[in-house]
């Protein structure tokens, strides 16, 4: 498999990315049993599938240790040349509390460790509190940290529109801002996109597909209890389209998604990811990977084969503005983390 040019981005100018990342927050638990004899080799063959980009996590279980063993594989199968081919992007969740640059950097130095690397591509910071302003003292540290070598950019994680704005005008330089986006929940539209767009930053997605909950599964299908939501992801996204209009509205979306699938022969989930990849300042979007357990590689390929075009978004808004405000039931992006 060889992805086209098209799928590939510069995040900045010194860092290349694919623009269908796979996401590791499924070998944390509550996505089935993942077994690292079988997860290491299935990440070999995602590199080789062109899919070279992994979005991870300080507390995505084993995550950060799965890329210093993927990277040894891949130097040890390829040459350590190789290793300047694929990325790895982590986040640091740290609980509020006093954040002085020893705690900053004593966690910089550990997912430098797990991860085998010398210097992180980029940091993804997330901040539980706002109330808690120690979130600008981590991020000064932080900024110093990369000056100084340590990490090559930092990101943030759920970060909304208001402190987005309050960290670039203290001068932090700020790459990417790691948020909820799909077709469901369309919130970065409403403010987050704009400000982007005027200062450089990017957006990196998670949520896109829903948790699996945009696709042909469900499509014609009665609306499941708690006990088929199997897996963290549905759960989490199948209450999101509560909040969005509900289970009947949904099945509509679905089959609007359907017919426009049909039209380019692909799946409801490649136009889910289309549609977002199309969006303003979306640099990327993040797929998540049940290592050894499924995989949907050949399937995310052909999002880089079509377009959507003014018919099909006419047809997803049609019923998309049927919908509820997300931005008035729960707020702007990351802000359902902050309840």
């Amino acid at each position: 498999m060889t992805l086209p040019d098209s799928a590939y981005l510069h995040l900045t100018p010194d860092l290349r990315i694919c623009r269908i990342l796979n996401g590791l927050w499924q070998v944390s638990g509550g996505h089935g049993q993942i077994d690292p004899l079988r997860a290491i080799p299935e990440m070999l063959t995602y590199h080789e599938a062109g899919f070279t980009s992994w979005d991870l996590a300080d507390h995505y279980g084993p995550a950060e240790d799965f890329i210093s063993q993927f990277r040894k594989r891949l130097s040890g199968r390829k040459g350590v040349l190789e290793l300047d081919y694929t990325q790895a992007f982590t986040k640091w969740v740290p609980r509020p509390g006093r954040m002085t640059r020893t705690v900053v950097e004593e966690a910089v130095n550990t997912s430098l460790r797990r991860m085998g690397v010398d210097k992180l591509d980029l940091l993804q910071f997330h901040w539980w509190e706002y109330r808690d302003p120690a979130y600008m003292d981590a991020l000064g540290h932080l900024a110093d940290l990369r000056d100084e070598g340590k990490i090559r950019h930092l990101g943030l994680t759920n970060f909304d529109t208001t402190r987005l704005e309050q960290i670039t005008n203290a001068g932090i330089k700020i790459v990417s801002n790691q948020v909820q986006y799909s077709i469901i929940d369309q919130r970065p539209a409403e403010k987050m996109t704009a400000f982007c767009l005027r200062h450089g930053i990017t957006l990196l997605t998670y949520g896109t597909l829903c948790g699996g909950l945009l696709s042909e599964r469900y499509l014609g299908q009665p609306e499941p209890d708690r006990a088929a939501l199997n897996t963290a992801s549905l759960r989490k996204y199948k209450t999101m389209i509560d909040a969005w209009g509900g289970w009947g509205l949904f099945q509509e979306l679905l089959q609007t998604l359907k017919t426009i699938a049909d039209k380019y022969s692909v799946t409801i989930a490649n136009v889910a990811v289309r549609f977002i990849l199309d969006q303003p300042t979306v640099a990327g979007v993040i797929v998540g990977t049940r290592l050894g357990v499924r995989e949907h590689r050949a399937e995310s390929e052909r999002v880089f084969n079509f377009m959507l075009d003014a018919d099909d978004l006419a047809a997803i808004t049609n019923i998309t503005r049927q919908s509820h405000d997300l931005m008035r039931v729960i707020g702007d992006c990351g802000d359902e983390y902050r309840r």
